[in-house]
């Protein structure tokens, strides 16, 4: 019974934590969205290059 208690502690406390951990990441991409222009949210514009993204593997003949 013991193990089961404890079982349930370690559970509810790691659900705890990741609670915490994603609404802390919730309001840094909040702020990050802030200070980012306008034009800015568009799929392109989070590339760090302006060439295509290359395939991992060749392509089969």
């Amino acid at each position: 019974m013991f193990d089961y208690e404890l079982h349930q502690l370690r559970s509810a406390d790691l659900r705890r934590r990741a609670a915490h951990e994603r609404l802390v990441r919730a309001v840094l991409r909040g702020g990050r969205a802030g200070r980012r222009p306008a034009g800015q949210e568009t799929p392109e514009a989070e590339s760090h290059t302006e060439h295509p993204r290359r395939h991992r593997f060749t392509r089969a003949a």
